[in-house]
């Protein structure tokens, strides 16, 4: 990846290339279930259902349903509880965040010529929060083998000594940054002191027992923007078309604890330490939908929708600073910190998140109720960094066609209607984007609410519950030694909305 350079606020300039990863990847290509509280009580399952705002970035044909103009606010409060397992130690952390979800509106335009089979046309505009990235996971314990050193070995051996030492941090890629801390920390040692030298091994004592801390602080949202129009044929045949826009701003802060109380030996040993990272990623994406839903009879409705890939303009900064603590058999602590206070900003890249195909049914039984499926498929081994010609970023699409594979989504509704009250529920599967399921793993949601129609008003709420298993590195290279977290998600949403 080319070397830039920035001016940045610490007022120094950094050139450097930042080696992105596989789950950066899956962390824009995925969308949780977000919407109107009538939505996410039914799991989102649309796509053959329509008047619904957020049944338009299921299915974009679904405006055509409406029957009249329609405003309306979505407000959510979202509570995320990771259960760590690491080496047989618990731990847990929990994150509550307050957001607006969504808010939208449909116009409908009727044709009353009775000799036009081209019945209305719809034309809507929709904000959603499809991804709300606030999160707080802590895992503790004690690893009986692996150290951190893996780490700073993976990135150092076959780097010179010389370009460690004698190139400015700020003029060093990505590997050689990590290379640099792990040197001048003294976490590695070369093996020998010539400027040629390109082998490493660690000063970190033998003996396993690490005992690691890893804390990730996550912050950010994913939003789209939408703008639909659709129509409906003989009232039979309802088409639609989206176009979407993405923004993303995504902050990562974690900290990376280790010591161990191994026996020194005679030479300056490592017996703690502690890496900092903070990451920034920031940018905007477009994609487009096109949908149709057939109303096969009076009840009974099929949909189709495509959404095709979100082509993401992404920029990167992240900064980092190490301190350790080393000691020699019968010596003083020496505390050393590698903080070059330096915030690197990388070229702008892009990245390719695949497109979905939904298949859905639903039976509505009169003005009584209705039951939907949808099912969706994305193949996530689509995702792509660009340009392709980076070698970096084919090695890594390369990495993602490996790891990553597609997956299915079920999803089942229901809603029942008590004159002005109705009561819905739904269930909801996600198969895992990663080829070993273990990474991230299945999603499992439930959800359920109810609604009440005031005439020109609605209020709905909605309760949902979602559970997912995943075991994800500490760190993605060397040292990839990871957690079991169990993530599970509650989320309340309420819903208000006006028929203009």
């Amino acid at each position: 990846m080319k070397k830039i350079l920035f001016l940045l606020i610490s007022g120094l300039t950094i050139s450097a290339s930042y080696s992105q990863e596989v789950s950066d990847a899956v962390r824009f290509a995925q969308d949780n279930l977000t919407g109107t509280a009538r939505f996410r009580a039914m799991s989102g399952a649309f796509g053959a259902v329509g008047g619904d705002f957020s049944s338009l970035s299921v299915n974009p044909a679904g405006s055509a349903i409406f029957l009249n103009n329609q405003v309306g606010v979505t407000l959510s409060n979202q509570n995320i509880k990771n259960n760590s397992n690491y080496f047989g130690t618990p731990m847990s952390d929990k994150k509550n965040s307050f957001i607006l979800n969504q808010a939208g509106a449909v116009f409908v335009f009727n044709d009353r010529n009775p000799n036009n089979n081209w019945k209305k046309v719809t034309i809507g505009a929709t904000y959603e929060n499809t991804n709300n990235f606030d999160n707080n996971t802590v895992s503790v314990g004690t690893n009986p083998t692996n150290s951190v050193d893996e780490y700073f070995l993976a990135y150092a051996n076959g780097i010179s000594l010389g370009d460690i030492k004698n190139i400015s941090y700020r003029d060093q890629f990505y590997n050689e940054q990590q290379a640099y801390f792990g040197y001048n920390g003294f976490v590695i040692n070369p093996v020998n002191n010539t400027d040629s030298n390109t082998q490493y091994i660690s000063n970190v004592p033998a003996g396993g027992n690490y005992y690691h801390e890893n804390e990730i602080y996550e912050r950010g949202y994913n939003s789209k923007l939408s703008f639909n129009i659709a129509t409906s044929y003989k009232d039979r045949l309802y088409l639609g078309a989206n176009l979407n826009v993405h923004v993303t701003d995504y902050r990562r802060t974690t900290t990376f604890y280790e010591d161990n109380d191994n026996p020194l030996v005679a030479g300056e040993t490592i017996s703690n330490l502690r890496f900092n990272n903070d990451q920034y990623t920031y940018g905007n994406g477009f994609s487009f939908q096109l949908g149709a839903i057939a109303k096969v009879t009076e009840s009974f409705r099929l949909g189709l929708a495509y959404e095709s890939n979100t082509w993401y303009d992404l920029y990167d900064e992240i900064s980092q600073n190490l301190h350790t603590t080393r000691q020699a058999a019968g010596g003083q602590p020496i505390n050393a910190t590698v903080n070059p206070d330096v915030t690197n900003v990388y070229d702008p890249y892009t990245l390719q998140t695949p497109g979905k195909i939904t298949f859905s049914g639903a039976y509505v039984f009169g003005k009584s109720g209705l039951i939907s499926v949808d099912y969706a498929i994305k193949d996530y081994s689509n995702t792509k960094f660009k340009p392709t010609s980076d070698a970096g970023f084919r090695e890594l699409n390369n990495d993602i066609n490996d790891n990553l594979t597609s997956a299915g989504e079920l999803r089942i509704g229901g809603e029942y209607k008590i004159k002005r009250l109705s009561l819905r529920g739904g269930y909801r599967f996600e198969g895992s984007p990663y080829k070993n399921g273990t990474t991230i793993g299945d999603l499992e949601s439930y959800s359920g609410g109810l609604g009440y129609n005031f005439g020109g008003t609605k209020l709905d709420l909605a309760y949902s519950y979602a559970e997912r298993k995943s075991n994800q590195g500490f760190f993605a290279t060397g040292f990839t030694d990871g957690a079991n977290i169990t993530s599970k998600l509650n989320n309340v949403s309420l819903t208000l909305l006006f028929e203009l």
